[in-house]
């Protein structure tokens, strides 16, 4: 998409943090808040001069208190705010998970309507940067498992700064999931102007015929990486799923029918994992066209591991590459 008013070469984590710019911005009701979001900028950096230009009203630095952020923003929502509220890990949400299936997700029911919740939950998540402890998770399906949710999980800079910008106009709760992984990773041209990416739509990010995968967040890139290295032997579609609720089980199942064969690639651990209910989705929807079982490659049912085993707990090309040959040759 080309921008009028020129574009940029960001990193996604500089995608992020214009997203937030160019919304609140435009949107007097946006509020960022979170720890160290302020003057610091963030643990990331991702709201680095936000406090400058907004001032203290509209970034607001936080006690360390998650079940107190988000309880505060969801307040703030059903008065007519669009708060931002960053939490520093994913693994930190757990102290304000009440909050959000309690109360945010049912806000729209609980009153019939009558209030909705507008708020984002940004989070960096997965593993691969060394860190400590409780910083590598990757539990979206806890969140996608939980009705008046929406989840999202961005792999590129465009996307992310195009995504955020359709959560925070959303009238209903996002949870915003940020592979830090690729925080730096590489850049990509993202448009000065406001743009919206829309909540639901997968993207193909390879076209294929003999097998699809599905995948998103920073496992987007190392399934592209063993797509192409497979070139010529197998030929791989990868569909970046974009948003894991609502799954866009349109794209799905289209590229499905076209290969017959599929695999799942996520981080987090295999079993309850989305890798086993988009399988269930292509067993529903289309089993007469499947040639192979859904391979899936995941994580282990193991808590993430430390420095030593991180690389090989997480999926990269090689072991990918084995997982699609499995379902291709079955």
């Amino acid at each position: 998409m080309a921008a009028e008013s020129g574009s940029e070469n960001l990193t996604l984590v500089q995608a992020v943090r214009d997203g937030l710019h160019t919304e609140m911005e435009r949107d007097d009701d946006v509020v960022v808040m979170g720890e160290d979001v302020g003057k610091n900028g963030g643990v990331f950096r991702a709201t680095e001069g936000l406090y400058d230009e907004f001032g203290g009203d509209r970034v607001i630095d936080t006690p360390l208190a998650e079940s107190g952020i988000v309880g505060t923003a969801i307040g703030m929502a059903a008065y007519g705010m669009r708060p931002v509220p960053e939490m520093q890990f994913l693994g930190f949400i757990y102290p304000a998970f009440d909050q959000i299936v309690s109360h945010a997700a049912r806000l729209r029911t609980r009153s019939r309507g009558r209030y909705t919740c507008p708020m984002v939950i940004r989070a960096p998540y997965g593993g691969g940067i060394r860190a400590p402890e409780h910083h590598s998770e990757s539990t979206e399906a806890m969140f996608v498992h939980q009705p008046g949710l929406k989840v999202v999980i961005p792999s590129t800079p465009y996307d992310t700064k195009g995504l955020l910008a359709s959560a925070i106009r959303s009238p209903d709760p996002v949870i915003f999931l940020e592979p830090k992984l690729i925080y730096r990773a590489f850049r990509e041209e993202v448009p000065d102007e406001s743009y919206e990416v829309p909540i639901g739509e997968a993207a193909v990010r390879r076209e294929g015929s003999d097998i699809s995968v599905f995948t998103w967040g920073a496992m987007t890139r190392p399934t592209l990486e063993a797509a192409e290295n497979l070139a010529g032997e197998i030929d791989v579609e990868v569909v970046d799923l974009r948003t894991v609720s609502p799954l866009d089980e349109e794209t799905i199942v289209e590229s499905f029918k076209k290969t017959g064969r599929a695999a799942v690639v996520h981080e987090a651990p295999k079993t309850g994992g989305l890798g086993a209910e988009i399988a269930a989705t292509i067993q529903e929807e289309a089993l007469l066209y499947q040639e192979a079982p859904v391979e899936r490659i995941t994580g282990f049912d193991t808590p993430f591991p430390l420095y030593a085993l991180e690389d090989y707990y997480l999926p990269e090309p090689a072991r990918i590459e084995d997982g699609i040959r499995d379902a291709v040759e079955f």
